[in-house]
């Protein structure tokens, strides 16, 4: 039986409203038709409690801490599958075959080069340009070499222009960085794995083998569990830009440009300066009583969510990695025994436990990108990087989801 809501007016008319089930999760209220039939609009600042779109890649539920892509828990896929699978459980929804792993990563290879044009971007830049504002630009570049050889035609695309956008998006962080530290950029070496790769491209020879292998599994789980996020903040952007038509290049630096923020993506970056301010003041608790007092705007950054309203399960994972690292370098480090230590008030407190301020997955993965040498500034352009297999799957799906309309927000108009 189709379930149905009944809503009421204060005039004593009634309209039925259709209720959506997915195949797990929230139930649905069917507002497409609200205007229509009654001439009213929904309020819902941020979109709080909306689903704009209905989707098969990501199912989060905040209440029990759960994250699975395409059906996969996440502490499963960043454990005991590599980056590069969980990009090919995103994009074809099931993880690969040996045989189709080994291919497509033939494939990442071969759409990995970048063009001397988006190069000739990055050398344009000033040293001292945030590394987010080059990455923005750089995907603009894309969109414009994209438009030259398809226009707005998007509706035979195949996935290659996808796969070449996640090719190529980890040379062009590791170059903004060696751009900005006057240092030469380093090729691709096709024998290294993705991650491997890519700290090589940033760093060069600076870790040995061993090292390197290691900082590269850390990574590969950072990646992983940053891969995509269902409707975040910089999604639903790739996601509205596209709903005009625009091309997936375009749609890319949107996400960017939003993800850029630190109310999302800038927060790893957000909680390293705040564990240095801690400690260069010396006083934890000090910094744990502002956090209380509701009328003092400073917050502790990397606690609590929008949607977890538990423990994030993310955070979990890093809290095993970032001892992993740390004991790899053997350091006794002095911003991870703050981040404990806020960590252990945190899960104890009455203030904090009410109001479920769990720490969250930027509160480790700054961490250990710290550990290993990673300035604080390239923090959110990684999370760019990973978060590019997000954008681009939610992108291909919206396209050729049958419901998509341009989205058109409606507002409550308290002018004159």
């Amino acid at each position: 039986m189709d379930k149905k809501a009944l809503l009421e007016l204060s005039d004593g008319s009634k309209f039925e409203l259709p209720i959506l089930s997915g195949t797990t999760g929230s139930d649905v209220l069917n507002i497409k038709d609200l205007y229509r039939i009654t001439g009213l609009f929904t309020y819902d600042p941020g979109f709080v409690s909306t689903a704009s779109c209905s989707s098969a890649i990501t199912f989060i539920d905040g209440d029990e801490g759960v994250l699975r892509y395409r059906g996969y828990d996440i502490a499963d896929l960043a454990e005991n599958n590599s980056f590069t699978a969980v990009i090919y459980l995103l994009l074809y929804g099931e993880l690969p075959s040996s045989d189709q792993h080994k291919k497509f990563l033939l494939k990442l290879q071969e759409l990995s080069k970048v063009s001397e044009q988006v190069i000739n971007v990055i050398k344009a830049f000033p040293k001292t340009a945030h590394p987010m504002s080059i990455l923005i630009a750089c995907f603009a570049s894309l969109s414009a070499l994209y438009y030259e050889r398809y226009g707005n035609n998007i509706n035979n695309e195949s996935l290659d222009f996808g796969v070449s956008a996640i090719a190529q998006v980890p040379a062009i962080v590791a170059m903004i960085y060696r751009h900005i530290n006057d240092q030469k950029f380093i090729n691709a070496n096709s024998e290294l794995s993705y991650s491997e790769n890519f700290l090589r491209m940033m760093f060069g020879g600076a870790f040995d083998g061993d090292k390197s292998m290691f900082f590269a599994k850390a990574l590969d789980k950072i990646f992983t569990l940053h891969a995509d996020h269902e409707q975040n903040a910089s999604t639903a952007a790739v996601r509205l830009v596209g709903s005009a038509g625009s091309n997936l290049f375009a749609c890319l630096s949107a996400g960017v440009a939003t993800l850029w923020g630190p109310a999302h993506g800038g927060a790893n970056e957000a909680v390293i300066n705040m564990l240095k301010e801690i400690e260069k003041s010396g006083d934890v608790d000090k910094f744990i009583e502002k956090a209380k007092d509701d009328k003092d705007p400073f917050k502790l950054v990397g606690f609590g969510h929008r949607v977890y309203k538990s423990y994030d399960p993310r955070a979990r994972i890093l809290k095993d990695a970032c001892h992993e690292v740390l004991d790899q370098l053997e350091q006794d480090n002095k911003l991870l025994k703050i981040a404990k230590g806020l960590e252990e008030v945190a899960l104890r407190d009455e203030y904090f436990v009410m109001r479920k301020l769990y720490p969250n997955v930027d509160f480790y993965s700054g961490i250990i990108m710290n550990a290993i040498d990673i300035p604080s500034s390239m923090f959110t352009p990684i999370f760019a990087l990973a978060r590019t297999t997000g954008w681009v799957t939610q992108w291909y799906e919206m396209i050729n989801d049958g419901e998509t309309k341009i989205c058109r927000p409606r507002q409550l108009y308290v002018g004159k």
